[in-house]
């Protein structure tokens, strides 16, 4: 792969950039002060991008590589990639899922736990000495309670799954009806939010999806009821939560994805109801290096024009 020219757009991962420097001719966006320049500058031999779910392959960036013949995103989500315009171009694409689903569901059950039992606001009362003044306040329990996944696919399956061997109810929204498994489906999110305990993002971001998690939403699960968001951030209106949350519209969150990552509202950050983690779902070494992995095995299938071995275009 020595003659692939790679547009790597971010510090994705050391292991991944290692193996990209040795294998092939590597071009560091974030290094570029003025990025569009640098990429018009270095197009003639950028054959590739590798992109995640910061930055990725939109439009523009298409439109500057004449020669680009492949982007092999380490991410499962592709929000960041213009897919229609690479169709269009005849540019392949590739995405990493599976090697990240236990983790991300691990992290989703994380949440919810973490967030009913105020496990981060009791550490902090520990670590504060206000422990010897009193005990700390009842929380809630996870067990039993109702639990909708919005988008079963493999994340949510398996969020699904697990949530079972704690005896919780399962339903479900997504774009059609699994009739092959044994959850309830509901054809509308807010139906879905008002039926149950807890309700996860767990869809891919498009069009359709963006704000799906929308005030009505929220207000459907209601005073007792706790968001979790393991999905992309623009899945959930933020405004709309942040206000639900002041209100005591909405009894909890726990959320690893925002709308305008790395920026959070700061509304949050006193919310004892409330968990906050910096989009590290599948921010294991196991998971991140069978991602890169799988990262450089599409390049290398593509190069040797061996079939893609996660292809999506």
């Amino acid at each position: 792969m020595e003659s692939l020219g790679v547009l790597l757009t971010y510090p994705m991962n050391v292991y991944l950039e290692q193996e990209l420097d040795k294998r092939c001719k590597l071009f560091r966006l974030w290094e570029a002060p003025q990025r569009k320049e640098f990429i018009k500058a270095n197009a003639h031999a950028i054959r590739a991008v590798v992109g995640n779910a910061f930055a990725g392959a939109e439009a523009e960036t298409i439109d500057l590589l004449p020669n680009l013949e492949i982007v092999s995103s380490f991410s499962v989500g592709l929000d960041k990639v213009d897919l229609a315009k690479c169709k269009a171009k005849g540019i392949r694409v590739t995405n990493t899922p599976d090697v990240l689903t236990e983790d991300v569901a691990d992290l989703a059950i994380g949440l919810i736990i973490t967030t009913m039992r105020q496990i981060c606001a009791s550490d902090r009362y520990v670590r504060a000495g206000r422990w010897i003044k009193g005990d700390y306040k009842l929380t809630s329990k996870f067990s039993r309670k109702k639990v909708g996944i919005v988008g079963l696919g493999r994340i949510g399956l398996a969020i699904a799954k697990r949530a079972e061997a704690f005896d919780c109810p399962i339903s479900y929204y997504s774009r059609t009806e699994k009739p092959d498994l044994p959850y309830k489906y509901y054809p509308s999110i807010t139906a879905l939010a008002t039926d149950v305990d807890i309700l996860v993002a767990a869809c891919p971001l498009s069009e359709e999806t963006r704000h799906i998690v929308n005030r009505d939403v929220l207000d459907a699960l209601g005073p007792q009821g706790v968001l979790v968001n393991i999905g992309r951030g623009p899945l959930v209106d933020e405004a709309e939560l942040v206000s639900a949350l002041l209100d005591g519209r909405l009894g909890g969150a726990g959320i690893d994805v925002f709308e305008r990552e790395p920026h959070v509202p700061e509304e949050l950050f006193k919310l004892d109801n409330v968990v906050l983690l910096p989009h590290v779902a599948s921010g294991t070494y196991e998971t991140r290096k069978a991602m890169a992995d799988l990262v450089l095995g599409n390049l290398e299938a593509h190069v040797l024009k061996k079939p893609l071995l996660t292809p999506v275009v």
